[in-house]
């Protein structure tokens, strides 16, 4: 049924008017506020959403009813009004109303040659943008004339078979149809959804009186805001330009004038001291009463100031932060206010480096986006040779098909690695996010030759070892050359919107560290403990892998104990050093997980290698390799499996963590470290670990004379840990949910093959996203529910946490929340985030929004 235009929908905007932002948009509401502050704006109508609809479907715009609003012969604009400025919108329409007579008159008053530029302009606008016609028809010469007026003419009626329209209603009624139509066109609706808007967004209009930028006197179109869209510091900026056309592209216009004194040049505050000082007024009023940072567009005709527009300013992120900062620490708004008004993804930028928003971006290859930041560096195919780069201080991006240990010393080395293999909770993705390297996985589009060492991008690009690339793991692109880049800003106003966070939030925030730089990392954005140290990560780096192989091939007990004597100094400096860095706050170790294969060369050359570091021929080195081999890693010898069937692991990594715990105590640390236990999918198991972890506590009690405790737990990452969680609690104090395994598993998915369908299962809506990016709510997420009241059955004061890397995410987070989780864990780079996302949720739920 076809919608029909009330005289509700089409409003003058007064004090009084009935406006909301959801039925006439937020330009519109926007300048009923201006008019409420008694800024000189233009008289304007503002149409509602219902209005655009109706004219979008067929229904005849009542311009009559319009124009009773302007007077005699005017001249309008026709500006958009959605709901949000970012979702964009038709091109504003200006000098609506521009005709044979309105053109006599403007030549009386400005002049022919401005009058004749305004009409051209508005003719060439008309056709283009309303009539659809081809630009090129329609050229505005540098000098326009009488004759060039009267071609144009000629030209419109020989395109359209009908004369320029003359009367003011008609020109009206085709613009608003023409933008209408725009709006609900395809094209317009991908674009503003791609920006987050729904599906059935609405747009209203607003029709205001002109006001003429040329003429007398200082006159002139300008904009000005208060405060630095990039980094939100207060300042004026902006650009007047005298006598203007049109408001268009005003800071580039070679004319423009400085707003404020200026060495460089003149200045509108010298020139029109009057209104700049209202400007002035305008701004500081409006910031108080909008609470908002505006940029207001404005005309001076004869030195009088007339507010057409004011909007939100557009910002960065960075930017964003310190004015909700700034407006809550002056007390604008409440700094609650201040905590919903940041984006959580907002703060992930800010950590590391970006690619400028304005650079030129070369794209060679997009892949999945594991680990945000930017990096610009030279192409190199080994972590020999990122290593060797590294030593001459020359940045390099590592590329490899996948990751393993061998290439853990490479990406230390690398400013960003790029795999062709791999998901989201890949090796390569894991390790950057837990250093902050920016990291591109999946990126299966991109040819490697290792031999020639070059890369081939998809468009048929090649690439050698040495060529400058650009990897920005927040996208998921891998850029040709080195385009400009804005750095990290981690500044006091980050802190301080931090702090206030934290003063709100009802969840704990944690951190995955796997290693003590990552645990100071942790400590320096305010974890609140650790909630997993991955102990099998401490051995990918530096000759910490020779001694890992070296216990794997170990064939006699006694081969073992020389090893794992070897190890046993390792992990103990490294847990305490944690413990020194974290000082009272909780660090929860898992025990040894990682499949054995992940410790295991890759290659002829990786196996000639470990042959000569273990000192047993080529041939013997392959078949033990072999031996070793299994169908599944992921799902075999591995976790809890192996610290059974091999406890002297367990056994020395206990000793490990409470020599640690001892020594650390000393310090004057209140220590109970948490030992958790990977892969656990039978109750048994737990009882087994705990019979020999109890029995190293005692020994190292009595051994060092000094008593302690400590708290198992169980990662739980098997379903069938999550179902029988009753009987697993009885012996656990705490249950953490693994969830990158947990979906594995769940989904019979293998999260590093996984990349290669992902994306298309998700355009078929096969799945909503990516699971090992977003947290299955139903699937997964129902396993988490049972097991977290299956386990409070079995120990009612069990703690309950997630440590996977769903644990920063928000959605995430509020499904904790929901279930009364007591913390969540993530990567350190998304504590901030995850702080920020756990503030905003505990907001909402008190103000129900």
């Amino acid at each position: 049924m076809q919608k029909v235009i009330t005289l509700k929908d089409m409003c003058l905007v007064t004090k009084t008017a009935p406006m909301a932002a959801e039925v006439h948009g937020e330009r519109a509401k926007c300048l009923q506020r201006l008019i409420r502050l008694d800024m000189p704006v233009p008289t304007t109508v503002a149409m509602s959403f219902n209005a655009v609809r109706a004219i979008a479907a067929g229904h005849a715009a009542d311009a009559p009813q319009i124009l009773r609003h302007f007077g005699n012969n005017p001249l309008l604009s026709v500006r958009p009004s959605s709901m949000d400025p970012d979702w964009g919108g038709p091109v504003a329409m200006l000098n609506i109303g521009m005709n044979d007579a309105k053109h006599a008159d403007l030549c009386d008053l400005l002049g022919e040659e401005t009058a004749t530029r305004l009409y051209m302009r508005y003719i060439q606008t008309f056709a283009v943008e309303v009539a659809r016609l081809d630009a090129e028809e329609f050229y505005l010469p540098d000098h326009p004339s009488r004759d060039a007026l009267r071609a144009m003419l000629s030209v419109y009626e020989a395109e359209m078979d009908a004369e320029f329209p003359q009367d003011v209603g008609a020109q009206l009624a085709e613009v608003l149809r023409s933008m209408a139509r725009t709006w609900e066109g395809t094209t317009a609706r991908l674009l503003r959804q791609a920006k987050g808007a729904p599906p059935d967004a609405g747009l209203g209009l607003v029709v205001q009186e002109m006001a003429l930028a040329v003429g007398a006197g200082v006159s002139g179109s300008g904009v000005i805001q208060f405060a630095s869209s990039t980094t939100g510091t207060p300042e004026i900026n902006g650009r007047f330009v005298p006598q203007a056309l049109h408001a268009e592209g005003l800071r580039d216009r070679l004319d423009a004038l400085y707003l404020t004194r200026d060495p460089r040049g003149p200045s509108m505050e010298e020139q029109a001291p009057d209104a700049f000082a209202k400007l002035i007024e305008f701004g500081a009023l409006g910031r108080i009463k909008l609470r908002e940072e505006m940029e207001i567009k404005f005309i001076l005709f004869d030195g009088q100031l007339t507010i057409l527009d004011a909007v939100r300013i557009q910002r960065s992120n960075r930017a964003a932060v310190r004015i909700a900062v700034d407006l809550a620490s002056s007390g604008v708004i409440a700094k609650e206010d201040a905590i919903l008004r940041v984006q959580p993804s907002a703060l992930s930028e800010l950590l590391h480096r970006q690619v400028d928003r304005a650079a030129k971006r070369d794209i060679l290859v997009r892949g999945i986006a594991a680990s945000p930041g930017a990096a610009s560096g030279r192409l190199v195919f080994t972590a020999c040779e990122a290593q060797a780069s590294a030593a001459r201080s020359e940045a390099c991006v590592l590329v490899r098909r996948e990751t393993t240990p061998e290439d853990i010393r490479g990406m230390h080395a690398a400013v960003a690695v790029v795999t062709l293999r791999g998901g989201i909770t890949s090796h390569a993705a894991v390790i950057g996010r837990g250093i902050g390297l920016p990291c591109i996985v999946g990126a299966s589009d991109l040819d490697v030759d290792e031999r020639k060492r070059t890369i081939t991008g998809p468009d048929g690009r090649r690439l050698k070892s040495g060529d400058m690339v650009t990897v920005d793991g927040s996208t998921g692109q891998v850029l040709v050359g080195e385009p400009a880049m804005v750095e990290a800003a981690l500044d006091e106003a980050f802190q301080t919107l931090l702090s206030w966070a934290d003063d709100v939030r009802d969840i704990g925030i944690r951190a995955n560290a796997d290693t003590p730089a990552d645990a100071q990392t942790a400590r320096n954005f305010a974890a609140e403990g650790i909630g997993l140290v991955r102990t099998e990560h401490m051995f990918f780096q530096g000759e910490r892998v020779d001694l890992m192989r070296e216990m794997i091939f170990a064939e006699t007990p006694i081969a073992l104990a020389a090893v794992l004597e070897r190890l046993l100094p390792l992990q103990r400096a490294d847990f305490y050093e944690i413990f020194q860095i974290m000082q009272d706050q909780p660090v929860c170790i898992r025990l040894f997980d990682a499949p054995l294969h992940e410790f295991l060369p890759a290659g002829k050359q990786g196996m000639r290698d470990l042959a000569e570091v273990l000192n047993v021929p080529l041939a013997q080195m392959t078949a033990r390799v072999d031996d070793l081999s299994e169908y599944n890693p992921m799902l075999g010898m591995r976790g809890v499996r192996l610290g059974i069937t091999v406890p002297e692991i367990y056994d020395m990594q206990a000793r490990a963590i409470f020599e640690a715990t001892v020594a650390a105590s000393a310090k004057g640390n209140q220590l109970v470290p948490e030992i958790m236990v990977p892969l656990v999918s039978a109750r048994r198991e737990v009882e087994l670990v705990q019979s020999r972890l109890d029995a190293v506590a005692a020994a190292v009690r009595v051994e060092s004379g000094v008593d302690f405790e400590y708290r198992l737990g169980v990662m739980v990452e098997t379903p069938r840990a999550a179902l029988r969680a009753e009987d697993i609690a009885e012996h656990a104090a705490f249950l953490s949910f693994g969830t990158n395994d947990l979906t594995q598993m769940t989904y019979g998915l293998s999260r590093d093959d996984a990349g290669k369908f992902m994306s298309d299962y998700v355009k078929l809506h096969v799945y909503a996203e990516d699971p090992f990016h977003t947290l299955d709510l139903d699937g997964v997420g129902e396993l988490l529910q049972l097991g977290a009241e299956r386990g409070r059955k079995g120990r009612p004061d069990v703690t309950l946490s997630i440590c996977g890397e769903h644990g920063g995410d928000t959605a995430t987070i509020a499904f904790c929340r929901a279930q009364g989780f007591d913390y969540v864990s993530c990567s350190p780079f998304r504590v901030p985030v995850a702080r920020l996302s756990a503030a905003q949720l505990a907001l909402k739920d008190k103000f129900g929004t």
